[in-house]
This record gives C-alpha cells, structure tokens and sequence, in this order.
C-alpha cells in the first residue's frame, strides 16, 4: 500500500484523478475482471510483486493503457520485474524500476496529457 500511496499522491499533485483498488489477478480474477470492465480509468497503473500477473491480466482484458510497477518482495524485485516486460506480443505493459511509484505516476499522467491534447 505504501507504493499505491506514493503513485496516489503523485497523481494529485499532478492534478490527476485517481481511485485506488485492490484486487488479484490469482486470487480473485472475477472480482478484477469486473474492476476493469466497470472502470471509467483511462490509464491502469497495476502494482504487483512475485510472478507479477496483475499488470498482464489488466491488459489482456482491456485496450487502455497499463503501467507496471514491480514490487520488491523477493529477488529483489527482479522476478516481478521480468514478468512484467515479459508479456506476450498485443498485451503490452509499460514498466516502470522497482518500487518507483512515482515514475508509474507521471508515465499515467504524461499519457493522460496526450489524450487531452487530441481534444483541443
């Protein structure tokens, strides 16, 4: 929770909003499929750690953009790390260093920002 706090705060002094949800990829994938679904995101930012599934899962059910952000819990992140930039051709996720909430915070609001520029 502490790395979902740091990508929180980054998001609002970005004057992005945000929702935090908690949810398993493993655990209960029918309660995230449902998450995403419902979901008015325009951006994912998915926080995992060990093999990581959770960025993967949300791209594999949705065409909106997904951060990873792998979580140091054992290896020192690696595993989570590689599971993360390993994922299958067409379900891409965008992968941010180890812990670094903050850079998976201003990837989602540099992309947000490029969707608000197609408008105007």
């Amino acid at each position: 929770m502490a790395i979902a706090k740091e990508v929180e705060e980054t998001l609002k002094a970005e004057k992005v909003e945000c929702e935090v949800k908690v949810a398993s990829a493993h655990r209960d994938p029918d309660k995230l499929r449902k998450l995403v679904m419902e979901s008015d995101a325009q951006v994912f930012v998915a926080i995992a750690g060990l093999s990581a599934a959770l960025p993967g899962f949300i791209a594999s059910i949705t065409d909106k953009p997904v951060v990873g952000v792998p979580v140091s819990v054992k290896l020192g992140g690696l595993d989570a790390l590689l599971s993360m930039v390993q994922t299958p051709a067409g379900v891409p996720v965008a992968t941010v260093g180890i812990d670094n909430g903050k850079n998976a915070a201003y990837l989602a609001s540099r992309i947000l920002k490029l969707q608000e520029s197609k408008v105007s």
